[in-house]
This record gives structure tokens, sequence and C-alpha cells, in this order.
């Protein structure tokens, strides 16, 4: 079946279940496999647009589902070119009859994987709810079914959220065979891009995360910094929240000298990838160029951190014990 066919969109407004769920009311806007979801009152986004008070909520039980229930797996791509995609990943998505997932992710899967499912069912950003209880309904439903997302699933993505919906329906993991399947994180994939930045303790934080107030934010960087660590920063720029960028240089520039290493990846392992090593003191500046933006992965360097042959290198500690 070709994908021309079965491509769907959280934008589908059938009215009845083809997946083997009953649906009581079908004036909701409900799930292909029968599982209501809450129509947004508001066109807003809380993810970078207008500010939204939309309080999705799930719509089905798992007495909802007639089947036999199927498989669900949290499957993660990596850094997004498909010879970064883990042998078990890509075994695992060859196999699942149903993929669900962020439209840029899906468009990002290898041509074998999308011309092997029976369904490929994307969203736009910020359907992460719709889309997880999406694949959970349909996992219910008695479907082989694998939600994907880039890096890994448990790295600011969506695995924990498939344990809270499937027990907000009175389902457990076991019920779906439900499993993650491990992808190379960002900060991994563009260490790599960048020598040896990460081998002593990191900490991780995302600056456009709209599931985090910005105060906890500033704490959590005050403390990473002030502390030592390695700071990888994921989603460092938006157009809505370009002061949080600018925040984060500041408290940077408090507990950091100006010449730390600062390893700059955009887009990791697809086609407008970039790579640069600059300087503490000139990230700031860099925030209103094409280099930064959502797809960007920052790595800021502690104290130790230097750079030698286009290479940044954070020391591990061997010096203090052995000669070499």
């Amino acid at each position: 079946m070709s994908t021309d066919d079965t491509h769907t969109t959280d934008a589908s407004t059938d009215a009845e279940s083809t997946c083997g769920a009953s649906s009581d009311d079908a004036s909701e806007t409900t799930s292909k496999c029968g599982g209501s979801t809450s129509e947004s009152s508001t066109s807003g986004s809380s993810c970078g647009g207008s500010s939204s008070s939309t309080d999705e909520k799930v719509g089905s039980t798992v007495d909802d589902f007639d089947a036999d229930p199927g498989r669900l797996l949290a499957v993660g791509l990596g850094p997004g070119q498909p010879e970064g995609m883990t042998q078990r990943a890509r075994e695992a998505l060859l196999d699942a009859e149903h993929v669900v997932g962020y439209t840029t992710y899906v468009e990002l899967l290898p041509e074998e994987v999308r011309e092997a499912a029976d369904e490929l069912y994307d969203t736009p950003m910020c359907g992460e709810v719709s889309r997880t209880e999406e694949a959970i309904d349909r996992a219910l439903a008695g479907n082989d079914v694998a939600i994907i997302g880039s890096g890994d699933p448990n790295v600011y993505a969506l695995a924990g959220l498939a344990l809270e919906i499937l027990e907000s329906k009175g389902a457990t993991a076991s019920m779906v065979n439900f499993d993650v399947v491990p992808g190379v994180p960002a900060a991994q994939s563009c260490g790599a891009r960048l020598g040896a930045p990460l081998v002593n303790d990191t900490v991780s934080i995302s600056l456009s995360d709209h599931l985090t107030d910005m105060p906890t934010i500033e704490s959590r960087l005050h403390a990473a910094a002030k502390e030592g660590f390695t700071i990888s920063i994921y989603n460092p720029w938006s157009r809505k929240r370009r002061e949080n960028f600018e925040k984060c240089c500041e408290i940077l520039e408090e507990h950091r000298a100006a010449d730390t290493p600062v390893g700059i990846v955009h887009g990791a392992g697809r086609e407008d990838e970039r790579v640069e090593i600059v300087e503490l003191g000139e990230l700031a500046e860099l925030g209103e160029t094409d280099l930064i933006d959502m797809t960007t992965t920052i790595l800021v360097g502690n104290e130790e951190t230097y750079v030698w042959d286009d290479r940044m290198v954070t020391p591990r500690g061997y010096e203090s014990k052995y000669d070499y």
C-alpha cells in the first residue's frame, strides 16, 4: 500500500472508528482508532505561537477497545539521517504496522520504512499529546505501533508521556507490550561533531521548553554553570522565546570566562548541518543568525575545556593519575 494512500494527520475528522473501538459522540473529533480527542477552543499554540488555554484531555479508556491489544514502541531516530539510526530502531520501524510522529520526523524516515508501514500518522509541532494518544489508541485497537522522535525517547521526548496516558486510560504498559528503542541523543551526536566535549559531568537544559517556566530554567543554568558542569543546551532559540537565549548567555557569562569554548551544531545529521566552535563571549551575538534555532544544540565547555586542532577537548582527569 503506498504512503500516499495511507498518510493521515491529526486534522482527520472521521466520525467513527476504523480499528475496533466504540465511539459514543460523533460530535467530537475522534481518533482513527476510536479514542476521542478534545477539540481546541483556541487557534493559538502554547509552543511558540499565540498563547492558548486549551487543556487537552484523554478521550477514551481501555474499555472502549474490543480487540486484543497490539504493541507500542517508542523509537528514537537519532540525529536524523538514516545511517544515524540504530539497527534495532530500523528493524522495529520495519516491523511496525503504524508509525506515528511529528511531521518533520516522519519526513525524515527512510523510504523503506515509509513504504513498509500500513499507515503513517503525523501531527505538526505542539501535537505531542494528540499524537501520543493516537499511537496508544491504535495499539489498544490491536495494531503494532511505533511512535517516533529524533534523538532518544527518554530525552525531552515522549516515552514518559506515553506511559502517563496509558495509565490515565486505565491500561498498563504490559497490556500493549510497551518498550523503548533508544536512539543517539542530540547532545551525543553533536558532541561527536565537535571532538570530545562531553567526557566529564554534563547537564542538559532546554531553553524553549514550553512545559518549564523560565525562572526554573534560569535556576538550573545558574547551578550548572556555577558547579562547573559541561552544559548541553537544547532548543536554544525561537522567535517567541528569544529572551530565553539572551538570559542564558547572561548567566553563562556570569559564571564562565569569556574565552570558554562553545560548540554549536545546527541540524546535526541533516542536509543543512553546520558546525562551529566559538568563544562564550561571542555567543550572544549569534542569536539573531540562522546558525542558532530549534534544530541547534549548543555545548558549553567547563573551565578545563580547550580547543585543539579544531576540536573541543574536555579532560576526563586521567592526567592527574597517569603519565602520558
